[in-house]
């Protein structure tokens, strides 16, 4: 089977490189299925989960809070600002996040607060799904299962 070689980095340390069958990531406009020989691209990658395939092994799945995507017929480049494998996600703080992020967002608060709270939202979510992988969990309450708008009001 043909593979793409991917070079995988966040801001502080190398992620993951390696030759691959398939990466998914979540693109600016929406989920992106990279094969082998893809077409030349860049964009914008969108917090969100990125799910690394390899031919006869368990798939790998990372949170990232964004970055770019950098794609050649023969190699892929993720720049994340984060990313997390799910085996390296604490499930229990990532819990702890979204709740505090969600008590404060009931509160009441100013618009740039609100911004900032309603990223932290986003990322605990992303993160708790990730890592929920690992045991076949589910993030429950609101917002759940939604990590494109976790207010529902487009971001």
């Amino acid at each position: 089977m043909s593979t793409i070689r991917l070079d995988f980095v966040s801001q502080d340390h190398m992620v993951f490189s390696d030759d691959v069958s398939e990466i998914i990531a979540p693109g600016i406009d929406g989920q992106l299925g990279i094969l082998p020989k893809h077409a030349p691209f860049m964009t914008i990658l969108a917090p969100g989960e990125v799910i690394v395939k390899r031919e006869g092994q368990q798939d790998l799945n990372f949170a990232v809070s964004g970055g770019w995507l950098e794609v050649r017929p023969d190699k892929a480049t993720i720049l994340a600002r984060t990313a997390e494998r799910s085996d390296e996600i604490n499930l229990q703080r990532a819990e702890a996040a979204r709740a505090r992020a969600e008590e404060l967002l009931a509160q009441g608060v100013t618009r740039d607060e609100r911004d900032r709270l309603e990223m932290t939202l986003k990322r605990s979510l992303i993160r708790m799904k990730v890592a929920g992988r690992r045991s076949g969990w589910r993030p429950t309450g609101p917002g759940a299962g939604d990590t494109q708008t976790p207010t529902g009001d487009g971001g």
